[in-house]
């Protein structure tokens, strides 16, 4: 991405946006997880253009007459990553500067690429979870 378009990106999230940790399995930790909320849908393709990743689902529309149709852009697990770390420094609101930031010093080094946790490792990773939490 240029900068401009990291800029950009940055703002929309700051805006828009939401970095989370999110269960996307039964049986998994929260996993990174960026997503944006728009009754625009040209502005999430553009989201979706400009970083190559992720999705867009439309949302359901339960009353046509009061409201137009919502979409939602969303990118996980590695993909969230790299787009963090792309964004990061030109995030304004503290809360997702914080987030961002948190997520991007420590969730490599909490999470084990097989699964296999032993007790001390899953203590340590909960504990990222709740400082996350607390942000």
């Amino acid at each position: 991405m240029l900068e401009t378009e990291k800029a950009y990106l940055a703002g929309i999230i700051d805006g828009e946006g939401s970095i989370m940790l999110t269960r996307f399995h039964k049986n998994e930790y929260p996993s990174p997880c960026i997503s944006i909320s728009s009754t625009d849908i040209e502005l999430l393709e553009w989201v979706k253009n400009t970083t190559n990743t992720g999705r867009i689902i439309k949302k359901k529309n339960y009353n046509k007459e009061k409201h137009l149709d919502s979409y939602t852009y969303r990118v996980i697990y590695d993909d969230a990553l790299k787009i963090l770390k792309e964004i990061e420094p030109y995030l304004i609101i503290k809360k997702k500067k914080s987030r961002a930031k948190h997520i991007l010093d420590n969730y490599k080094k909490v999470t084990l690429r097989n699964g296999r946790y032993n007790r001390s490792q899953k203590l340590v990773k909960e504990q990222f979870y709740i400082d996350f939490m607390k942000l």
